[in-house]
């Protein structure tokens, strides 16, 4: 609408109401169905009526939240971030709530998808399984899906909201090969499970540069934890003692700190490179004390907050495109953390 003003009658045509039902929903005289109120809403929006920006809609809507439980920190910040959106856009009157999952039990995860049918939108961390696939694909043809932190690939969703994870795995290998030099080495990958997008993705990013640039350094092993802290500890202690000669690991996901006890239990721990992901509290001060040597962050609580704005667009609460983000990644090294 550019060159006059946005008028009614715009805005009831862009909706597909009466210009009276415009009128009552601007001027707050009530009598207008929930559905109604948002479509004017979201269409004045779009037209740039700038008095209906603020007007918060009357109906709420409902957003699930399936990610992991706060046992594992990148979800605790997930779900920290998932919060302070909900306050910030308190506005657009959308209440979460959150379901936590096990990412080892894909037929529970699956269930509890086809359990979300009655919300107004679902926010989804998961492992990327046929079944939990196939039901994101039929809850995503009446609800708005929106992938957060790693992508299910097929699935109908209306937008992801995370990093390019084969990039991470490029600057990691990158990363890996500097730290290590002309002598390179053998290397351990300990993922938490290669059913999660994001993981297998970082993995192939990994070996790539590493083949592309770094030919003194091998990739060993990839070994998963099933995204249990502990057994990242037990994994990388069984896999020393078999494999003394180990140099390097790239850690994807939960259980740097028992890592750095296996290694210091073995005394191994200053000729081991570490690069991990995730600048979690525990990861900092690992990383100030120079136990790992680096972690690259994808900022967890702006991508939450992204989620939430990508929902707002979809639900026309939000000016803007609803589409997919690549979010950036920041490198963390001790002196930066």
């Amino acid at each position: 609408m550019v060159g006059r003003k946005v008028s009614i009658a715009d805005i009831a045509t862009a909706a597909g109401v009466s210009t009276a039902t415009v009128d009552r929903v601007l001027n707050r005289r009530g009598g207008v169905s929930a559905m109604k109120e948002d479509r004017v809403l979201a269409a004045a929006r779009l037209l740039g009526m700038d008095r209906a920006l603020d007007r918060p809609p009357s109906r709420t809507l409902r957003i699930a939240v399936l990610i992991q439980t706060p046992a594992n920190p990148f979800h605790a910040a997930l779900r920290e971030g998932l919060d302070l959106a909900a306050r910030i856009y308190a506005a657009f009157n959308m209440q979460f709530f959150v379901h936590h999952i096990d990412p080892k039990n894909p037929a529970g995860i699956a269930a509890t998808v086809r359990e979300c049918h009655a919300y107004n939108g679902l926010i989804i961390t998961s492992p990327d399984d046929e079944r939990i696939r196939e039901a994101i694909k039929a809850l995503s043809r009446t609800i708005p899906v929106v992938t957060l932190a790693t992508d299910v690939a097929g699935c109908g969703r209306a937008a992801y909201i995370g990093p390019d994870d084969h990039k991470s795995g490029r600057v990691a290998g990158d990363l890996m090969g500097l730290f290590l030099g002309q002598e390179g080495g053998r290397l351990l990958i300990v993922a938490g499970s290669r059913d999660i997008t994001g993981h297998r993705q970082r993995e192939a990013g990994f070996r790539q540069i590493i083949a592309e640039r770094y030919p003194a350094c091998h990739v060993m092993a990839v070994l998963e934890t099933g995204e249990e802290q502990a057994a990242a500890g037990r994994v990388v202690e069984v896999a020393f003692r078999q494999d003394p000669a180990l140099r390097g690991i790239y850690h994807l996901s939960a259980g740097a700190g028992p890592i750095v006890v296996a290694l210091q239990r073995l005394g191994r721990l200053a000729d081991t490179v570490i690069i991990t992901h995730e600048l979690t509290e525990d990861r900092r001060r690992l990383l100030k004390a120079r136990r790992l040597a680096a972690v690259i962050d994808q900022q967890p609580l702006l991508e939450a907050r992204m989620a939430v704005e990508t929902m707002a667009k979809l639900h026309g609460r939000m000016a803007g495109e609803a589409a997919s983000v690549a979010t950036d990644i920041q490198i963390f090294l001790a002196e930066n953390a």
